[in-house]
């Protein structure tokens, strides 16, 4: 007798057997708090750019924020709940957006592509909640006391190469922020089967800013600068036009650089479609 779907329980391929496990179902459908974990160190560098090469990414719906600053940010996670205590490595590029639908106005970060070295977040990440996910190799930061390196390739090719030098401690106060957020901004975007170039999703999507159990256990700050090796088809054969796009804009100045290490989170079960 061929299987049927249990109401109320999160299914993706395969779904012959049954429930899916990830970040927001685990055993027996139980829930991830994120209260003690991830543990998670974030390496970030914020420059300004030209404003119209950022509105050549903008979805449809959306324009641009208040400032023409990008922000790339590497966040390297251990101690993942849902992963049973194992972590991962991610890397995502943002510049300030706002959406206005037919009855959403929302303004945050666009989250333009976030790599990350795990397929599971990956699938569960773009399947579930709409996030821009693809692969890459992110090895962890080389991290002294002065400096902090990241590094971003794939199968050889190293495309990224992000630092933040002169490294400070930050008093307690909290990191600047840039105009009205009311949350991270996503575009989803999934192809129908057979029919190429007709979507079955695509829709913006927003993570609300609310932090959830996230909580700031030290900051520094520095100069940061970051560099993208432009690619050719055979070198990033699925995702050269992307590293060429960054590796393309022009960097007007450096106006940010940070290094934040964090503990706790929330499982992203919040997340919602815009309208």
């Amino acid at each position: 007798m061929p299987y049927s779907f249990e109401p109320g329980m999160m299914y993706r391929m395969p779904t012959h057997f049954g429930p899916a496990m990830g970040p927001r179902q685990g055993p027996d459908g139980r829930k991830f708090d994120c209260l003690d974990g991830p543990k998670t160190t974030s390496v970030a560098v914020s420059f300004l750019t030209d404003p119209d090469q950022l509105a050549e990414m903008l979805p449809p719906g959306f324009e641009l924020g208040n400032s023409p600053v990008v922000t790339v940010q590497a966040s390297y996670m251990k101690e993942i709940g849902w992963l049973a205590g194992r972590g991962y490595n991610t890397l995502g590029v943002t510049f300030p957006a706002v959406y206005r639908g037919e009855i959403d106005e929302v303004a945050g970060p666009l989250l333009t592509v976030l790599w990350e070295n795990l397929a599971d977040p990956i699938i569960t990440g773009r399947e579930e909640l709409g996030f821009s996910k693809i692969y890459c190799e992110l090895p962890e930061p080389e991290i002294t006391p002065t400096e902090a390196r990241c590094r971003a390739g794939w199968l050889g090719f190293q495309f990224m190469d992000m630092s933040v030098a002169q490294l400070e401690l930050a008093a307690d106060a909290p990191a600047p922020t840039s105009g009205k957020v009311d949350g991270m901004l996503h575009y989803k975007y999934l192809p129908r089967t057979g029919e190429w170039g007709t979507p079955d999703a695509c829709y913006p999507v927003m993570t609300p800013a609310d932090p959830g159990n996230r909580r700031v256990l030290e900051r520094w700050t520095g100069t940061g600068t970051v560099e993208w090796r432009r690619a050719a088809w055979e070198d990033l054969p699925t995702m050269y036009p992307i590293v060429n796009a960054f590796a393309d804009l022009e960097v007007r100045e450096y106006v940010a650089a940070s290094m934040v290490k964090t503990v706790g989170g929330k499982d992203l079960s919040d997340q919602r479609a815009l309208r």
